[in-house]
């Protein structure tokens, strides 16, 4: 059966805004958020709406294109294919995989020979290894995994039950999950994709040492998705627990991570003082299947979980998000977008006063103006204390 395709028509709608610019659009993203499925969707567009486009669209993961896996062999091919006068477009997906290839990207790029567009589920270039090429002549497009609503908009689901958020949380927004029908053959999916896929790349780029050390550093962080961290305290932490590493290791593998975009880093600002603060960051895992998929049996943290999924929403909706601290009072978020500034609380449930105050007192003790929001699986319609709105988490996301 033929896998339902959703026209995630935010994401290609930039890239139809983005043609009439020269830079080099990157696509980047985890494996399977579904770049490819959006990539083939705006070649579609182009077909129909460019007249006498030329479209050269290869994937550097096709074994037919095995011998263009370096700059060079590269190079030469998108010059044989190569028609003047005409509309030309590139789009290599995976563009990773081809080695040296930023020297032919300069060299098409400069000589303004097509519009180009790559992907990548491992972009060191962008962030370990960017040079100022990157940094001046590219334009990043990050694609997250579908969101709360786009997986309503995908199953057609009208009616949101009871079981919806945790039924989204523990398989995740994967696209290539929806494909399957059975539970374990989604979590399964998952697995393979972190041990056959993502782990494998990074092991390729990066000569990875101690895999199984890299699989508890994972564990770790996924029990721990509120927990502000370091690299030295992880590393004295699992000494004490008789595996051997160092801070640069924990430092070097929190990195690479991030740049497979299976984490990202939030860091904290300090509200009072409006600087941000170079310690003690948090990480949060891009998609929740994965915490279902490789820890199953542990017990779920649910308030770390939902803090999590929060984060990611932020992003997804284009905010700059950093973890605030006021005195030694801690906000989950400060969102940030152009000059407006959310501060934002989770937690799991408020039935109970007591609980109600413990999370409404951080926000309370900010005195800026500021909208100030407590997200909380209340199962109830919005309502206000004090000025600070009391949202319902699966309601606000399906607001995205």
């Amino acid at each position: 059966m033929k896998m339902k395709i959703l026209d995630r028509k935010e994401y290609k709608n930039r890239l139809i805004r983005l043609r009439e610019t020269e830079k080099i659009k990157i696509i980047s993203g985890i494996r399977g958020a579904g770049k490819s499925e959006l990539l083939h969707s705006y070649q579609k567009w182009i077909e129909e709406h460019v007249e006498g486009a030329n479209i050269l669209y290869l994937d550097m993961e096709d074994a037919q294109n095995a011998e263009l896996k370096d700059g060079p062999s590269l190079l030469s091919y998108i010059e044989k294919n190569y028609e003047e006068k005409r509309s030309n477009f590139l789009i290599v997906e995976e563009i990773q995989h081809c080695k040296n290839f930023e020297k032919a990207m300069l060299s098409v790029y400069e000589r303004k020979m097509f519009n180009i567009y790559l992907s990548s589920s491992n972009a060191s270039f962008l962030y370990e290894d960017k040079t100022a090429f990157w940094d001046e002549n590219s334009i990043e497009l990050p694609i997250y995994p579908f969101s709360l609503s786009e997986y309503l908009r995908y199953y057609e689901i009208k009616a949101p039950s009871p079981q919806l958020l945790p039924t989204y949380l523990t398989f995740g927004g994967l696209s290539a999950t929806f494909r399957f029908k059975f539970k374990e053959d989604k979590t399964e999916y998952i697995k393979e994709l972190y041990n056959k896929k993502i782990k494998k790349d990074l092991r390729k780029t990066y000569g990875i040492k101690d895999p199984a050390l890299m699989d508890s550093l994972l564990a770790y962080l996924m029990l721990h998705l509120s927990i502000s961290i370091s690299a030295s305290k992880i590393s004295s932490l699992f000494k004490k627990n008789h595996l051997e590493t160092n801070h640069i290791t924990i430092g070097k593998y929190l990195q690479h991570l991030c740049v497979a975009f299976l984490l990202f880093k939030v860091k904290r600002y300090d509200i009072r003082k409006k600087v941000y603060l170079e310690t003690a960051d948090k990480y949060y895992l891009t998609d929740l299947g994965f915490r279902f998929a490789l820890l199953e049996k542990e017990k779920p943290d649910w308030k770390g979980i939902y803090e999590n999924l929060v984060a990611i929403e932020i992003r997804r909706r284009g905010y700059e998000i950093y973890v605030g601290k006021l005195y030694q009072k801690e906000i989950n978020f400060v969102a940030m977008r152009e000059k407006e500034k959310l501060y934002i609380q989770v937690t799991d449930e408020i039935e109970e006063e007591d609980k109600l105050a413990k999370a409404l007192s951080p926000l309370r003790a900010i005195k800026d103006s500021y909208p100030k929001l407590l997200i909380a699986n209340t199962g109830k319609d919005e309502f206000d204390v004090d000025g600070i709105r009391i949202l319902d988490l699966t309601k606000w996301l399906m607001e995205g």
